[in-house]
């Protein structure tokens, strides 16, 4: 398939992910007083409110990349994978009342069992190198578009 059309399809993608996320966290903003770290809570809002308006501007951006169909695979997946990761892993904190040991300052006193801050950490930490990955791919892409 045409690289071309491959970051077509990509962008749209992006552009509907980002607003779905926006109506999303706007409905989850309803819940933050019920879920059991309140301020973890309120920390994944603003974190998806965030990455909503990223992806937007990504998906806008998106078709300009000059990159081949595998670097453009690479980096849509990879930057889709750590956009989400790092939400998922706020909001199990915020659900499961833990995360103290790899968000200190949003969790507070809220510690989980080792399962529950096991996960949050993999699921964290995970994140980092994908999204740095896709950043990456996306700046070279960037580098060579066309003006």
């Amino acid at each position: 398939m045409n690289a071309s059309l491959i970051a077509s399809r990509q962008g749209l993608r992006l552009l509907q992910g980002g607003v779905a996320l926006l109506l999303l966290t706007s409905l989850f903003g309803f819940a933050i007083p019920q879920v059991a770290a309140p301020l973890l809570g309120l920390a994944a809002h603003k974190l998806a409110g965030l990455e909503s308006v990223l992806l937007i501007g990504l998906g806008l951006a998106w078709p300009r990349l000059n990159l081949n169909a595998v670097a453009l695979r690479m980096a849509f997946w990879l930057f889709v994978y750590g956009a989400f990761a790092i939400l998922m892993a706020y909001l199990l904190a915020a659900i499961w009342g833990a995360g103290n040991e790899i968000m200190p300052l949003g969790a507070g006193a809220a510690h989980g069992n080792a399962f529950q801050e096991g996960t949050i950490r993999f699921v964290a930490y995970s994140s980092g190198p994908t999204g740095l990955i896709s950043f990456a791919l996306i700046l070279w892409g960037l580098l060579g578009a066309k003006p």
